[in-house]
């Protein structure tokens, strides 16, 4: 078990990783809003057009895998930016049951606006880039964590883990 016993109280607010990764979450999606904005996209948009820009096509299966969202959650976006003419679905001609996902023009074009958002992200934040770099890798190590928490308490109560 930790060790707690240097801090004063393990309950308080402040001294919670989840409230402070909360909190950072919101913070930073806020920054993110109005540079999305103009391109039309929300901040879980942004990361369905990132992942295309660098893997088109995905089946709906691997996309929800990469980002980490259910299928429920991916499916209504999807259906958004394809209302928005920047993605298309389409069955996979080997497997109907799969649904290949995959830009349009437009999508693609739209990834010349998206190249200025990270360093106005940085230059918004004020934080040196090794600074951001560093957290990046940090909260990797906590996210791999988490799944392996989560995917041994699962195991444990005899669930089977997330797909």
């Amino acid at each position: 078990m930790s060790d707690f016993g240097d801090i004063p109280d393990p309950l308080s607010l402040e001294n919670q990783v989840c409230f402070a990764l909360a909190v950072a979450s919101r913070g930073v999606i806020a920054v993110y809003r109005p540079l999305l904005e103009p391109m039309g996209l929300t901040h879980p948009q942004y990361l369905v057009m990132l992942a295309l820009w660098q893997h088109a096509p995905l089946s709906v299966k691997d996309l929800s895998r990469m980002l980490q969202l259910e299928p429920a959650t991916l499916s209504p976006l999807l259906k958004r930016l394809e209302a928005g003419g920047l993605v298309h679905r389409l069955r996979a001609s080997e497997d109907e049951r799969s649904l290949a996902v995959t830009l349009t023009p437009a999508g693609r074009h739209l990834r010349g606006e998206a190249e200025k958002i990270p360093a106005a992200i940085v230059e918004r934040l004020g934080m040196e880039l090794g600074e951001l770099r560093h957290l990046h890798q940090m909260l990797t190590q906590v996210i791999a964590a988490a799944t392996t928490a989560n995917t041994s308490h699962r195991a444990v109560r005899g669930q089977a883990p997330a797909t």
